[in-house]
């Protein structure tokens, strides 16, 4: 990389919600530059590459396979001195996924909360995903992307006490995901949890947005 070339890369924040914590996916750096330190997952795009395929690959590299999960460009990072190696353009990329196994390649899930300090600039792309995906909470029914295939109220509900760091009031709350036309799709089956009464299960229906919205700062949250 010389003169005024830019080399383009990617770099993904792949969010999950663990143990009711909302993580995120990094790997330890094994080569220079910042080689032992975490990072968001990430490379260089390829020849004949456009930015969603080398995404894909990146996270399939490390064993974890996008496809059927969601998946967005997040933001375009091109400081001058972001990259020690010369001029790098990388494309941010958030994707929101189920809880999922431990990648079987370099890689752990780590809560947000302990992220620390990430090599290149990927502590603002990690804040900027994490932004991101709370604001899309409030106006899309994208928290679903969160569940596995079926899940009950409750789950659902713990996705964004997680995302936000607050906690709805669970009668609203459930009020308001299940009079939202097409948010919600009852399967028809409960699931026992041991305790109180069975929840019923739910798969994510076609609606992709939420009117009125669903505000973070209100705790009791619209009707």
């Amino acid at each position: 990389m010389r003169g005024n070339l830019f080399a383009v890369a990617v770099d993904l924040v792949v969010l999950t919600v663990r143990d009711g914590a909302l993580c995120v996916l990094l790997r330890e750096r094994t080569a220079p530059p910042f080689a032992g330190e975490p990072a968001l997952p990430g490379g260089f795009v390829q020849a004949r590459e456009d930015l969603l395929d080398a995404a894909s690959r990146e996270l399939a590299e490390i064993g974890l396979a996008i496809e059927g999960h969601h998946l967005e460009q997040l933001a375009s990072y091109a400081a001058p001195d972001r990259d020690p190696r010369g001029r790098v353009l990388t494309v941010g990329h958030l994707a929101l996924v189920p809880d999922l196994p431990e990648p079987p390649g370099e890689g752990a899930w780590t809560p947000v909360e302990k992220a620390g300090d990430l090599a290149f600039d990927h502590s603002r792309i990690l804040a900027d995903g994490v932004e991101r995906a709370r604001a899309k909470l409030e106006y899309t029914t994208l928290a679903a992307a969160f569940c596995p295939a079926e899940f009950t109220i409750s789950q659902l509900r713990r996705v964004y006490e997680a995302v936000w760091s607050t906690e709805p009031d669970p009668r609203n709350f459930s009020r308001k995901v299940t009079s939202t036309p097409g948010f919600l799709v009852p399967t028809g089956e409960k699931v026992s949890s041991g305790r109180g009464r069975p929840g019923q299960l739910f798969r994510r229906g076609p609606a992709t947005a939420l009117h009125p919205p669903m505000l973070r700062d209100h705790a009791g949250l619209p009707a």
